[in-house]
């Protein structure tokens, strides 16, 4: 059973991550992404400095936070029983190559519903300048007993 009592707490920042071109580019041919994420040549005409992550890209750094909370034994969250609910991203300026990164989670809500609880996270990733450039929202359904 999942702590309701998380609701609310934040865990620490995770180490920086390098946003790597080749990173990008495997991302981007698993889901298909356009050329901004594959060819420097066409992202820097179109310009960007550098090739542009996919739209859900930021999955990448939020799992590091989501790892955080599911190892924290307070939280009480069995992953053996979790299941993807919900998953959504609000950017401020699009996340190129080159980009160093952090991520900040909040456990924005912990409901209960039919045995099943409904835990929303939503994560702050910053840049090097310590400047928000993408905000992920997800929410794991954790199957009752």
């Amino acid at each position: 059973m999942v702590n309701p009592e998380i609701q609310g707490k934040r865990y620490p920042r995770t180490p920086r991550y390098l946003v790597g071109r080749e990173k990008v580019r495997e991302f981007a041919k698993a889901v298909m992404a356009g050329h901004e994420s594959l060819d420097l040549d066409y992202a820097r005409s179109n310009g960007y400095s550098d090739l542009v992550v996919p739209p859900t890209f930021p999955v990448v750094i939020q799992e590091q936070s989501l790892q955080v909370v599911l190892a924290d034994p307070e939280a009480k969250i069995d992953f053996s029983r979790v299941v993807h609910g919900d998953q959504r991203f609000v950017y401020e300026r699009p996340i190129v190559a080159g980009d160093e990164l952090t991520s900040e989670l909040e456990v924005a809500s912990v409901k209960s519903l039919g045995g099943n609880h409904m835990v929303t996270f939503e994560t702050k990733i910053f840049d090097a300048n310590d400047s928000l450039v993408c905000t992920a929202i997800s929410t794991l359904v954790v199957r009752g007993e």
